[in-house]
């Protein structure tokens, strides 16, 4: 099953989208994938909330996937480099909030659910910047199953391109006290000046001692090394019909190096493969090859004191 995309070959600066379309729909695309891989035997994370927001947007190919995930390392290669990176971001979070960190900030949060998921310290607040169809249609479905966040959450209602920090700062964020950054799966799909605003911006927020992880499972999209790659692989789909290259600027700066020359320590950055074999796994032969052509970038980083 497929689904034919609803917007333009490319992304305009001005285009609008929410969670059933456009860029928007990565994010339900991933909790696709999530959603398969808390189903599978020997799952990294278990996201439960995932499925719910598949059957709510009543996508066909995801409702079809979820029906039918398959059991073979083909098969159950998205859903897997999916369930790393989950993994990834859920450490990351865990291990800030046993420094002592008490702010946390999902930046373009999507249908994350890690306010519901994790077992976060006492007094800790989670701030969820996203747009408001994608906030209101996560509230409402989780709303709808009686779900509660596991800290204080709150919505921040932003477009990334506009001026997001003085929403949040509204929303009661405490630029002098450290926080937690996630920035997952959206720089791909910002061009070069948004990245470096949205770095920029970071940077200005965030207290010494506060804490960034970057990441996705891509730093570009091949659509014809994906194409090659299912026609060797049949059981490989990572998304119907729904060309996302389209949607991605692959000319920027490397994210790693403009942290570590604006004042943060940046630790050694990692590919999906290398967090499976940090976690245990022997990466498969397909994941590699994804992997080979995807360029997936996983960094952390501490911002230094300043002076």
């Amino acid at each position: 099953m497929s689904r034919t995309p609803e917007f333009g070959s490319l992304r305009s600066e001005d285009d609008d989208w929410d969670i059933v379309s456009g860029v928007g729909y990565t994010a339900l695309l991933v909790a696709g994938w999530r959603a398969v891989h808390a189903a599978s035997p020997q799952p990294l994370v278990r996201d439960d909330y995932a499925r719910l927001f598949i059957a709510a947007a009543r996508d066909p190919y995801l409702a079809g996937v979820l029906a039918n995930p398959g059991t073979t390392e083909d098969e159950t290669a998205f859903p897997r480099l999916y369930g790393v990176q989950t993994r990834f971001f859920d450490d990351f979070f865990t291990s800030a909030g046993k420094a002592g960190i008490r702010q946390a900030v999902i930046v373009a949060a999507g249908l994350d659910s890690r306010a519901y998921r994790l077992e976060w310290p006492e007094d800790t607040t989670v701030f969820e910047v996203d747009l408001p169809k994608v906030l209101e249609f996560k509230a409402r479905v989780l709303g709808e199953h009686g779900a509660r966040p596991k800290a204080h959450r709150i919505e921040v209602a932003a477009d990334l391109r506009t001026d997001w920090p003085t929403p949040l700062r509204a929303a009661g964020f405490d630029p002098q006290s450290p926080s937690a950054w996630s920035v997952e799966g959206v720089l791909p799909y910002l061009t070069d000046d948004a990245q470096t605003a949205l770095f920029a911006r970071i940077t200005e927020l965030c207290a010494p001692g506060s804490r960034v992880a970057l990441g996705a499972l891509g730093s570009r999209l091949d659509r014809a090394q994906l194409e090659a790659l299912e026609s060797t692989h049949p059981g490989v789909n990572m998304s119907g019909d729904v060309d996302f290259s389209a949607l991605t600027y692959e000319t920027k700066a490397e994210p790693a190096e403009w942290l570590a020359s604006h004042g943060w320590a940046v630790e050694p950055v990692r590919n999906n493969p290398e967090l499976q074999a940090g976690y245990g796994m022997t990466p498969p032969d397909v994941d590699v090859m994804i992997d080979s052509f995807m360029r997936s970038q996983y960094i952390t980083a501490t911002r230094r004191a300043k002076g």
